[in-house]
């Protein structure tokens, strides 16, 4: 069965362009959520198997959301996704609970690699 994936971006096209890399290689998207918040209540809404998580978000960010989603479920896995790769956020998304990294503009065989290592395949 195909893993479930939640993808939370506020950019659209982010989400489009990840969506894209995901169906081709066989995913399932379930949801999307343009922040934080709603990534929360889509997250306790599907139970997906995977969320791709935006850093930089209006209203909630990425790792405020990481980390209400890990105290609703603590085994959630969950990829953070961001154009700034700096150490700190990194450093901060990893303690959080995120099981890797992914840097924009996405690579596909990289996005691929995170979620199959993440979820064990």
């Amino acid at each position: 069965m195909a893993a479930r994936i939640l993808i939370v971006d506020d950019a659209s096209f982010m989400r489009m362009m990840i969506k894209d890399i995901l169906t081709k290689n066989g995913y399932d998207v379930v949801g999307e959520a343009h922040d934080g918040e709603q990534a929360v209540e889509k997250y306790k809404e599907l139970s997906p198997d995977l969320v791709t998580m935006d850093i930089t978000m209006p209203e909630k960010d990425g790792i405020a959301a990481l980390k209400d989603i890990r105290a609703i479920d603590p085994n959630a896995k969950v990829i953070m996704c961001s154009a700034m790769g700096q150490q700190a956020m990194v450093i901060d998304a990893i303690q959080a609970g995120a099981k890797d990294f992914i840097v924009k503009p996405f690579q596909a065989d990289r996005v691929i690699d995170a979620i199959q290592k993440t979820l064990g395949a």
